[in-house]
């Protein structure tokens, strides 16, 4: 993020514009429309900048500028034709702390002007960072075509209404809840319409017939790390959840798409690093959910496959939570697809099978006379410790040596990265490997080379004198 986005209150603070022409104007008048004290300095003024002198609303503080003239300023934008005064502009402000902002010299701006969509108080800032203004607008023009008109009413009244449902309501969730059901209900029909008392009267009668909001669990599968691969569904819940309980293998794009009040909780478990105990997950998301919370449990790929979704919705039905589950991508599917290895294939494999390489002690062996079948596609998960194991027993119960392997890890991410090799390599192979990694035993390997899409060709090449080949 090259800026951090913040709406500045400007109501009296003296702001100082440097210049006289049209571009300067167009950042005085969203200065004069946010209460702002007003100066310019400038050897010529254009017509707008004279009438607004005229009528007392902006100050003229000159017609040369000197370093001076920022002393107590709280903002400043120079906007004149000439590179040498706007760049004393830009150094004089810095020397003395003062926000400044030099129009289409983005290399000399503290601060920048966003293109915004006004529905005050609602304000909706679009902002390219200096890189791509006209994008930036276009944006703007598809929110203003979007966006109803009437949303600062609604928020106007709803602000008049916040310090009294503050006293009714004691919890945050609950206010939220209230809030939610009132954007989403008869109170916003009505002030669309332009029934401004009814709506207040609505919320009244909201209030009078509301119930303490009901804790639900909602168990999502965050798909293989590509925050783009997230479901809709799955991304609405995230932005309505209080309270967040998410795992090592859910990546930061992701995550970056929670709603940025609620609470976050790692319960992850990751060889080498703190684990949370089942049980401990268990209880947690029981507690948060009695609270009445809206709790998302968040789990990288699919929560169904090899996630244990399905022992956490049991400690919930026994404790008569409500839940429902949004399937995600799973590694099999989304770390192969961009990997460019499809999992079946008419000539190589006519059946897939997902199996994982971290088993309870306790728990049934795998069946390896099946697993080391030819004519399938064989996805490993959570493999590579047991790398070396799993490469003797594929090797005893049959599959050929040079069988075609691959191990994808971090697969849909941009560090993604696709060892390949043959069976007989596979321990050798994961040494160069880190978790997360998915390992692929079959024909349909050796398709990579010809279908990858997201990396680039050059990676695709072997490795001479390697002792792995680097995808």
């Amino acid at each position: 993020m090259d800026y951090l986005p913040i709406f500045a209150d400007l109501k009296r603070r003296p702001c100082l514009v440097v210049g006289g022409g049209n571009s300067a104007w167009r950042k005085t008048r969203m200065l004069l429309k946010a209460g702002a004290d007003v100066g310019v300095i400038a050897t010529k003024l254009n017509a707008d900048f004279t009438a607004a002198i005229a009528a007392n609303q902006i100050r003229f503080v000159g017609d040369t500028f000197s370093p001076a003239n920022l002393d107590g300023i709280f903002l400043a934008i120079a906007a004149t034709p000439h590179k040498a005064l706007n760049a004393l502009v830009y150094q004089s402000a810095n020397q003395r702390q003062v926000l400044v902002n030099v129009v289409d010299d983005t290399q000399r701006c503290s601060f920048i002007v966003p293109s915004i969509v006004d529905r005050s108080p609602i304000i909706v800032a679009i902002s390219s960072s200096g890189k791509a203004p006209v994008l930036a607008r276009l944006l703007r023009q598809k929110l203003e075509a979007t966006l109803p008109q009437h949303l600062g009413k609604m928020a106007t009244i709803a602000g008049g209404f916040r310090d009294y449902l503050a006293t009714q309501l004691s919890t945050f969730s609950s206010r939220r809840a209230f809030w939610e059901q009132a954007f989403n209900g008869r109170f916003a029909d009505l002030v669309a319409v332009g029934r401004h008392s009814e709506a207040q009267q609505a919320l009244e009668q909201q209030l009078q017939q509301h119930t303490p909001p009901v804790g639900q669990v909602a168990l999502i599968g965050a798909g293989p790390g590509d925050a783009g691969l997230l479901t809709l569904r799955g991304l609405q819940l995230m932005q309505q959840a209080d309270v967040v309980l998410y795992d090592y293998l859910v990546s930061d794009e992701v995550m970056a798409l929670v709603r940025r009040d609620a609470e976050l909780v790692c319960v992850g478990k990751k060889a080498g690093f703190h684990s949370v105990p089942q049980e401990q997950t268990n209880r947690l998301i029981v507690e948060y959910a009695q609270q009445g919370k809206r709790v998302v449990r968040l789990k990288g790929g699919d929560p169904f496959v090899f996630g244990r979704g399905a022992e956490e919705l049991e400690v919930l039905a026994e404790a008569g939570i409500d839940f429902q589950v949004v399937p995600g991508i799973t590694a099999a599917a989304g770390a192969t697809a961009y990997a460019g290895i499809p999992l079946t294939h008419r000539d190589y494999a006519q059946t897939a099978m997902f199996i994982t390489g971290h088993l309870k002690p306790d728990g049934k062996q795998l069946d390896w006379s099946t697993l080391a079948r030819g004519n399938q596609t064989l996805v490993i998960y959570m493999g590579l410790m047991k790398s070396s194991h799993i490469q003797q027993q594929l090797l005893d119960h049959g599959r050929a040596p040079d069988t075609p392997i691959a191990i994808i890890e971090r697969g849909t991410q941009a560090t993604q990265k696709v060892l390949t090799g043959q069976l007989h390599e596979l321990a050798d192979l994961a040494q160069h490997a880190a978790s997360p990694s998915l390992i692929v035993v079959g024909e349909v390997v050796k398709l990579s080379h010809k279908l990858a899409w997201f990396t680039t060709k050059e990676q695709l090449q072997p490795q001479p004198e390697a002792a792995v080949k680097l995808a």
